[in-house]
């Protein structure tokens, strides 16, 4: 997410993805104040206009916050006010509206004062990993971006290859450079490329795409023991071991070794980890949560104020907050397991 303090009360955001979307959920208080551009339904004093239908343009407003709202999945942030201050003289101030933030939105937000954990919150990340995974074979590729923790999957290109034994018309050339427009799409410098898949092709891609425009912009590596390609070769990367060592400091990787002891301390029958919202109110109570994963699951089944307060309580507490959503099988796992789990500094007894 990158930030702006523009001076002691606002602070300018634009969220860069789906997490970012969730940090703001937990920054935005009810109070505060978004200043942005919106779009607005406008009633028009015309001849033979409708009386019952208006035009939607563009506005710029300041809305004080009265109610926010995770909306679609974590997709966008709903966040509905009353209007105080507005570049249209046609919008009165007074009435009610609701301003979406989505991704690559910019906006302000303001505040009376800002909280330790709400300016932590809102500091801009120094490193945000960003990687692209390309799965190939050679009937088909998968391409994938992964970011922090959400996992953007492409549809798949198709080679035209007919079977194994490929007629004269099959040209792999023009498969590449389809791969490399689909790829150059998604990818900024120095991302790294990360691809793998059944046979020789991932290797003969990969020496095609060094000598792109892309290809000598970003990094690029090839792994093997991932044996399939398309869409299916970028879930089965993203639960492989390959992918915990080749991102290792990556959050998403971080996050798969929390499941990964989480399960470990389950099957030793120790008390130093929590699934549940339950379990893991009560290890917060003792300021024993070391870190803490939880998906949307959690937001869904349970009042989403009193989920965002109790995670900025373990955030102030010293404990690590991550999320994951559905879009990954990291994401189904947390799911599966309560929605919440955690890591305990020292063991809380049941």
């Amino acid at each position: 997410m990158i930030t702006k303090i523009l001076d002691e009360n606002t602070i300018s955001f634009i969220p860069e993805e789906s997490d970012d979307l969730l940090t703001l959920r937990r920054i935005i208080k009810n109070g505060d104040k978004i200043v942005g551009e919106t779009t607005r339904v406008i009633k028009q004093d015309k001849d033979f206009s409708r009386p019952d239908k208006g035009e939607r343009i563009k506005i710029r407003l300041a809305v004080l916050v009265e109610k926010i709202s995770l909306d679609n999945v974590l997709d966008r942030v709903r966040v509905g006010g009353t209007i105080s201050q507005s570049n249209n003289d046609a919008v009165p101030h007074g009435s009610h509206h609701s301003f979406i933030i989505k991704v690559d939105q910019p906006f302000n937000l303001v505040k009376k004062k800002w909280s330790p954990i709400e300016k932590k919150l809102a500091k801009t990340k120094a490193n945000t990993d960003t990687f692209i995974l390309i799965a190939i074979d050679t009937g088909d590729c998968g391409i994938g971006k992964l970011k922090g923790t959400h996992l953007h999957v492409l549809p798949n290109i198709y080679s035209g290859s007919s079977g194994k034994r490929y007629k004269t018309s099959f040209k792999i050339d023009n498969f590449f450079n389809d791969i490399i427009s689909a790829v150059s799409s998604i990818t900024r410098d120095n991302n790294l490329i990360i691809i793998f898949g059944p046979g020789e092709t991932k290797k003969k891609f990969a020496n095609f795409l060094s000598k792109s425009p892309i290809g000598q912009k970003c990094k690029i590596k090839t792994i093997d023991g991932i044996d399939s390609g398309g869409e299916d070769g970028i879930h089965t990367f993203t639960k492989s071991e390959s992918m915990k060592e080749i991102m290792a400091d990556s959050k998403i990787a971080k996050v798969s070794r929390i499941i990964d002891q989480v399960m470990f301390l389950a099957n030793k029958k120790s008390r130093k980890f929590s699934m549940g919202l339950e379990e893991t109110r009560k290890a917060n109570e003792f300021g024993a949560i070391e870190s803490v994963v939880f998906s949307e699951k959690v937001i869904q089944d349970f009042d989403e104020q009193e989920v965002v307060d109790f995670l900025n309580d373990i955030d102030s507490k010293g404990g690590q907050v991550y999320s994951v959503d559905s879009s990954t099988d990291i994401g189904l796992r947390v799911s599966g397991l309560g929605g919440i789990i955690s890591i305990l500094r020292f063991a809380v007894e049941g």
